[in-house]
């Protein structure tokens, strides 16, 4: 009878737990062992609180369990529960922040990340490296912001130092302004550096830079215009428009990726100063004024002939 007994009290331990599905289940800082227990038994993860501890401090092995939010898989038995507990593998959340993000929508998203806490001000611009990020239920937006520019830093820091000799930027802020202008330029990677090239040209021959991302961000912090440009804004004199300075502008127009900035750093060799829109999503690419406006005019006809123009 005993026998039976340990058997069956083995199969409650160590057999299928009676979650139907995956279930979050949070255990509170300073939770005591009985305090997640009930916590697993009302979330469903367990069939029975009081037998939970019972077997835990028999088999457990004394190890802590560890506060935070965990996913338990369907089915899971109370054996694995309690290891998932004491080995911390926490359920971890991720925000995506794209290559070119401008910074006010950064702080849209973050202000949006679900179990998030905390207020954040606008980063400033270029300063947060586009990627994925993980935390956790709880955590503070400040502290993903921080792990998000410290990786910019990080980046940037060891991408200065592998930088091509003789390029056009001078300073670690002139690189991620000028990657902020490539990243909204192009969409296709295999151009990158020959974007790079072309206002790096233009830099060394003091030409205006002439970038119609340059033109929007004064206007909406780097969001979609939704029109087209007008002449008066054309025409704005101020840090930023390209189309009325010579230079880089005041700073970056967005956050830029890191193949961007690698793209500034070590742009391709070519004597291009122009490019225009090839229909295909991607440029085509012109060393003379002349050559430019024969591709202009091909572009033109490309967007009479879709009804575009």
């Amino acid at each position: 009878m005993l026998l039976g007994a340990g058997f069956y009290g083995l199969q409650l331990w160590g057999g299928p737990g009676p979650a139907k599905q995956n279930i979050s289940v949070t255990v509170p800082e300073g939770a005591s062992l009985s305090r997640a227990a009930g916590e697993l038994e009302k979330a469903g993860a367990i069939r029975s609180a009081q037998q939970f501890v019972f077997f835990a401090k028999i088999f457990g092995g004394g190890e802590a369990i560890k506060a935070g939010e965990y996913r338990v898989p369907a089915r899971l038995s109370a054996a694995d529960v309690l290891k998932l507990l004491q080995g911390g593998r926490t359920l971890q959340r991720m925000v995506t922040i794209p290559e070119g993000t401008p910074s006010i929508i950064v702080y849209e998203t973050l202000m949006k990340a679900d179990q998030l806490t905390g207020e954040i001000e606008v980063p400033v611009e270029g300063t947060v490296l586009p990627d994925s990020y993980a935390y956790n239920r709880g955590d503070t937006r400040q502290s993903v912001l921080d792990r998000m520019q410290k990786a910019m830093v990080n980046y940037l820091a060891k991408a200065w130092e592998r930088r091509k000799p003789g390029i056009a930027v001078n300073t670690p802020l002139e690189a991620l302004t000028l990657a902020s202008i490539v990243e909204k330029e192009t969409g296709k990677p295999e151009e990158r550096r020959t974007v790079a090239a072309v206002y790096s040209n233009r830099l060394r021959q003091n030409m205006m830079l002439q970038a119609d991302p340059t033109i929007i961000y004064p206007i909406t912090k780097g969001k979609p215009l939704g029109r087209r440009i007008l002449q008066s804004e054309l025409r704005a004199k101020n840090d930023y428009n390209t189309y009325t300075m010579t230079g880089l502008p005041a700073g970056p127009i967005a956050n830029p990726g890191r193949a961007s900035i690698d793209a500034v750093l070590d742009p391709e060799t070519t004597s291009a100063l122009y490019f225009v829109a090839d229909g295909t999503g991607g440029h085509v690419f012109a060393d003379t004024l002349e050559q430019h406006n024969a591709n202009v005019q091909k572009w033109y006809a490309l967007r009479r002939s879709r009804g575009e123009m």
